[in-house]
């Protein structure tokens, strides 16, 4: 190698350097200038759709959920309208099956307690866990999990309630009492592990 092709750059690179700049350089615009002085973070959209969860209702959980309820209402229903029926009332003849459950002026055969009693029973379908449980499992279902609606739901459960208790004509049976209590765990647990509330 020659040494002459070394000083040869040399001569090349000021012939560059001296050379006039372009009208592009000019009017390079203040934006471009700025990013050129340093990095500018611009978040990728991968990175913001990762971390933006979003919620949907869970229609085939609501759905599953509601068809199992209407049956499971039917058959309670079905289990208080025969009991009616042998005791010479009918369903037409009360006012409301609610009000004339609350109002106790009724007798109940054998095979239909065993059946009531095993259907609000602690494991039955109608009992505290189950029935508390449904309820949190919808309010999921609606809300798709979002935390941010626990509050939302866990007042529509209030409403619910209170429309429950005006519609029995007072306050409804225990069990329905430790449901609702039960149910306001489930929320309140859920808002904790959401880290809403400590």
């Amino acid at each position: 190698m020659s040494v002459n092709g070394v000083t040869g750059a040399g001569s090349t690179y000021s012939t560059y350097s001296a050379a006039p700049k372009s009208t592009e350089a000019k009017t390079e615009s203040k934006e471009t200038a700025a990013k050129s002085e340093g990095a500018v973070y611009e978040p990728s959209k991968e990175a913001n759709t990762a971390s933006t969860k979003k919620y949907k209702p869970d229609t085939q959980m609501i759905a599953k959920l509601k068809a199992d309820a209407d049956a499971r209402t039917s058959q309670m229903r079905s289990l208080v309208e025969r009991m009616m029926t042998k005791q010479g009332q009918t369903y037409g003849k009360a006012n409301d099956i609610w009000s004339f459950l609350a109002s106790g002026n009724f007798t109940v055969d054998p095979a239909t307690k065993l059946q009531a009693q095993a259907d609000i029973a602690e494991d039955g379908y109608w009992g505290v866990s189950q029935t508390s449980q449904r309820i949190l499992d919808f309010a999921t279902a609606l809300t798709g999990g979002d935390p941010s609606k626990i509050d939302e739901m866990r007042e529509a459960f209030e409403k619910g309630y209170k429309l429950a208790e005006k519609k029995w004509g007072g306050n409804l049976p225990d069990i329905s009492r430790q449901t609702y209590d039960a149910v306001l765990d489930g929320f309140d647990k859920m808002a904790k592990e959401a880290g809403i509330v400590e």
